[in-house]
Parts: structure tokens; sequence; C-alpha cells
């Protein structure tokens, strides 16, 4: 069943089209990842869904009763708000009794009638998940202004606040940006194992690969749909392309055969054969209208090192009681490409900030080689002033550009080379989308020749056909490379090995990569995790037992229904598969999950039913 349709749309932004009479919809359930060029019309497909932008011409239709939830890329909240009034800024009557019964609890006042209001809306098990939420996305200080937030930390509230209104359909506008991987790999499973309808736009292949069954690409203003995951949109894509330019090949060769019929007819006659013509249009316009592939061309040799690239010893620094950095060594070898990793606020920017010398340590030295030329991308946007062409940016630092390999090119040409099409470079900076000003500051940072390359974050805001190409890029770049980014497929194809930040000065360097880091993790978290009890002794609950209050002990009673309704739903599933031998793979694939999903709430509501059975008062 449709949730949604999307009728001869059409939307052109500053003159020039996005897309044209697109024509597609989306199903009930269905997980679907949106991917594109930056500049392509992602971001604005997705507000035109939401009803923040108008098309030009045809039509969205969601039906009736769906409820909608959407995730912008850069949220927005007012100064004055908490971030407690940020996630429940909603008229949703359980969550404002849950937002009023939290504030009763705070102020120590109207506590009896806050929780009558828990109780008449059964809002208990929703005072859990909240919990559970904020917890899992490490929104701890519920107190705090929003104004006092990390770009990285209003994410995960604008991402808790859209979660909890529990949407029938998802939209989530580059969710992982500025994440941590616990919670991204949280995000994933969330995802992959709920019920909801998802449009994501994200350029993170391992989380489109785990939570997509379906991939939209625009390209040429059209979507192409493929039916798969992001691997196979992979293998789809490329026997597209090679079938359109067959298709074209052929066009060409029709169009060359009727522009000579064309040629060969008496110049006195004054009407040729009109179909002819209309035919030969058609034919000349099918043998261009072929996507060349939007690749872009990196071809910029580095700067030779030297013998010295850069050595740091013994280096501290502290902000107040915060330890950044602790009597930290280390000599740089030659073309050494490290992965900087580690929770947010370790300290990963503030030590790039470090070694190019923009703040000083506290005490320790740094000696940089005379060859080394540093190359360092930024989280932050560069300033570039928005009133200048995108040409006189590039001409700013040379009308050639000098590729380090003998040859130089005009500046023209190398935006070329970077996707940027002859009438964006006469674009003014302001008329970019943030895709396509990262991909500018980019380009100004590589067109210096660097040796010595640092990048943070440089994934974000970056469309996945660029990183491709960076990747292959930076794979044979012959110089030192230091990254810092949560993008796991990025680190894993680029870090020869990886420096953990673990927070109190403390850097441990790990000889493998990103993933085989992460699986060490997780695998640590199961064996901390796990408790053994050989002889474990039931003993009666003592008088000094907690109390169960009024809402545990409904609480209690209502988990005890429905554990009883899942193992029931569980078991009507499995006589289902049992007894239905002519089901199909996606029939028995659609089981399994529905299982899955099952067995994750048994056991999220038996260890609940467990934790509660402890009080006195519970029977």
């Amino acid at each position: 069943m449709n949730i949604l349709s999307i009728e001869n749309l059409t939307k052109s932004f500053q003159e020039n089209p996005l897309f044209e009479n697109i024509q597609i919809g989306i199903s009930r359930g269905e997980k679907i990842g949106l991917i594109g060029v930056n500049g392509s019309g992602k971001s604005t497909l997705l507000r035109l869904i939401v009803g923040e932008e108008k098309p030009d011409t045809g039509r969205i239709v969601i039906r009736q009763g769906i409820k909608v939830g959407f995730l912008e890329q850069e949220p927005i909240f007012e100064d004055h708000l908490t971030v407690w009034d940020a996630i429940f800024e909603t008229t949703h009557p359980v969550l404002q009794a849950v937002k009023n019964y939290q504030r009763a609890l705070r102020e120590n006042q109207n506590i009896e009638q806050a929780t009558a209001a828990m109780d008449a809306l059964e809002a208990w098990n929703v005072e859990y998940k909240i919990k559970e939420i904020l917890g899992k996305l490490g929104i701890h200080n519920t107190t705090s202004p929003v104004y006092t937030l990390s770009g990285g930390q209003r994410k995960r509230v604008a991402l808790a606040k859209v979660l909890l209104k529990e949407p029938d359909f998802l939209i989530l506008d580059e969710p992982t940006n500025h994440l941590d991987l616990d919670v991204i790999e949280w995000l994933e499973d969330y995802l992959s194992t709920s019920t909801l309808t998802l449009l994501v736009v994200s350029h993170d292949r391992y989380f489109l690969d785990k939570v997509t069954d379906v991939i939209w690409e625009i390209d040429q203003k059209r979507i192409f749909r493929y039916e798969g995951n992001y691997a196979f949109f992979l293998e789809a894509r490329q026997a597209r392309l090679e079938n359109q330019q067959s298709q074209a090949e052929k066009a060409q060769k029709l169009f060359q055969k009727e522009l000579e019929w064309l040629r060969r007819q008496p110049k006195a006659r004054g009407t040729k054969a009109k179909y002819r013509i209309d035919a030969a249009q058609l034919l000349r316009q099918k043998s261009y209208d072929v996507a060349e592939e939007k690749r872009m061309d990196l071809s910029i040799k580095a700067q030779q090192q030297g013998k010295k690239i850069l050595e740091v010893e013994r280096l501290s620094k502290s902000f107040g009681d915060k330890i950044i950095l602790r009597d930290f060594s280390y000599v740089f070898k030659k073309n050494e490409k490290i992965g900087i990793v580690g929770k947010n606020g370790t300290g990963k920017t503030t030590f790039l900030r470090l070694i190019t010398q923009q703040i000083l340590p506290d005490s320790g030295t740094i000696n940089k080689g005379e060859n080394t030329i540093f190359g360092y991308y930024s989280q932050e946007f560069i300033s570039i002033p928005s009133e200048k062409r995108v040409i006189d940016v590039v001409k700013d630092i040379a009308d050639f550009i000098d590729l380090g390999n003998g040859n130089k090119i005009s500046a023209s040409q190398f935006l070329s080379n970077f996707m940027f099409s002859m009438s964006k470079q006469y674009d003014y900076v302001s008329k970019l989308s943030g895709g396509e000003k990262r991909r500018l500051q980019l380009l100004l940072i590589l067109a210096k020749n660097p040796n010595f390359l640092i990048l943070d974050e440089p994934t974000n805001d970056l469309d996945i056909f660029t990183l491709t190409a960076l990747e292959q890029y930076l794979s044979d770049f012959q110089g030192c490379l230091l990254i810092v980014s949560h993008d796991r497929y990025f680190m894993d194809r680029l870090a020869d090995h990886l420096w953990i930040f673990e927070g109190n000065g403390l850097i441990r360097d790990f000889n493998g990569s990103y993933s085989e880091y992460r699986a060490q993790e997780v695998q640590k978290q199961k064996e901390k995790n796990l408790v053994i009890e050989p002889h474990k002794t039931i003993t009666p609950k003592s008088k000094t037992s907690l109390k169960a209050s009024y809402k545990e002990r409904q609480e209690f009673l209502t988990l005890e229904t429905q554990i009883a309704q899942l193992e029931q739903q569980k078991n009507d599933i499995l006589i289902k598969m049992s007894n239905n031998k002519a089901a199909t793979h996606q029939q028995l694939y659609e089981w399994a999950k529905e299982i899955q999903n099952i067995d994750s709430l048994l056991e999220e509501k038996t260890n609940r039913w467990l934790e509660l059975s402890e009080l006195d008062g519970i029977e």
C-alpha cells in the first residue's frame, strides 16, 4: 500500500531544473536510501515532501492518517529552550504527560496530579522508552540550555525528538553526521529492526547497506529506483549506465542516417516529411541524453617530502581540569596513513589544531620538516566570500593550477575536474549547496599540492560519488595522511593503523582496521557485561527492600499481559512458517524479521519485569 505518491513533480533552483516530471511512490514499511551528487536536489526533495517547499508543478500526496517525522541536516532550536523542552516541543498528550511528570519530580510539586495523568494515559512505558532513547543517544543533562550545545549534541537532541514522536514515516537528512560510532550503530539497529517507513539521505555506505532495502538515485533530473541495499545498487547502477551508453550509440547511428536523408532532399522542395524531421530531432536528443559518469578527476601530485616530516615531543594540553593530551611523542614516517577515532570531546580536533600550530601546547615541542606542506580540511566551513563567483575564488590562488607533475591547467579546467559545470563556475558562492561548498573547500586545499593532509570529518556533507573519487586519490596519495572520521567504510579503506583517543589525555595505537577495532570493542563489552553466577541462591526479600509505588505495580501487571501477548504472536508466526510450505523467500524473510523484533521486545520487557519483581508489594 502506497503511503506517499509523487506525481509529475518538477522543481527548479535559481532557474536550474533539479528534477522534471518525477513519478514515484513509497509503500508502507519500505526503507529507502536517497543518493545523488551534491546539488542534485536531495534535501530539496525531502523539504518538498514535508511541505517546507512548494513544487513548480505536480504534487505530493501522503496518505491520510500517516504521521511524518523529519530530521533536518542542520536542526534549529530556539536558544532559550532547555534540552528537555526542545525534545518535547509537541502537543502529543502522552509526551506532555511525561514532560509534566518529570517537571513535577524536579520541582517536587504537583506530583500526585502528574502521576494521575500518567496513569490515565498509560504513559509509564513511554517514559521508560524516553529514558532508553536518551541514554542510547548520550543525552544525560536535559536541563542544559540548547545554545550551550555543540553541533553534534544538537543533532542528537533533534534525533531524540523525532524518534520519540513515533512517526509512521521517518525522513532523515544525513542522520549520522557528527554522531559517535556507538550512537550510529545503535541507530542502525533501531531503524533496521523497526516497522516504520524510512526515507534517508546518507553518505555512510555501511549505514545504507544495513538499514535500507531500496535505493533512489537522483540523476539526469529523474529518480531511478533500485530494489535492494547499497551493495546491490552499485551493480545495478553500473548495468544501467552501460545500457544507456549502448542505447545512445544506437540512437546516434540512427540520427546520422536521418541527417543524411534530410540533406539528400532537393533544396527546392519547401517542405520535407515532417514526421522524419521530428523523428530526427528526437533521436538527436536521445543520443545526447545519456548521463556521463559523474567522477572527480584528482590528478594532483603531492610535493615531495623531505627526510624530516613532523616530530612531536612530549606534547601536553589541558583546558582547565580537562586533560586533552598528556606527554605525547611521535615521529611521522613517509606516506603514513593514520586514522584517529574516539568519542566526541576526547580532543581529536584539538590535537589537529595543535600540530598545525593553530593553538599552542601547554608543554612540548612540534618540529615540522622544511619540505612539509600541510593541507588542513576542517569540520568548519572555511571563510569564502559569498559575493564572489566560484571561478574568481580559485583564480585568487592562481590562474593556472600546478598539478605537481610538470603540468598546469586553467582554473576553469581545475573546477571542471571537481565536477563544477561551466554555469556553476560563474555562480556566486552564496548559491552553492552545502555539499558543493565542501567540494570547493577541498579543491582549494588540494590546489596548493600539500604533502601532509589532515582531514577532520571529511565525509560530512560530501556525496557518495565525491567520496569514492576522494578515497581513490587518498589511497594513491604520496604523503602523510591524518583522518578523523566516524565513517567506517572510509577509514577501513584508507587507514594503516589507528590512534584511539580514550580520554584523559591517553592515546592508544591500534594496529588494524576500523572494523577490527570495533569488533574487538564489542567483544570486550560483551565480556564485561557477562556475569557468571554458578551458585545463585534465592533469598526472601528483606524488610529493607524498596517499596513498589502504585505506578510500578501497574507497570508490572501491564508487562505480564504484554509478555504473554508477544509470546503468543511469536508462536503464531512459527506455526505459520511451519505450515506454509509454499512460502516465498521474501515471506520467510519478513516472518523471520518479525520474530527478531518480538524477541528483542520480549528481552526488554522481561528484564524490566524481573527488575520490578524484586520490589516489595509486587506479587
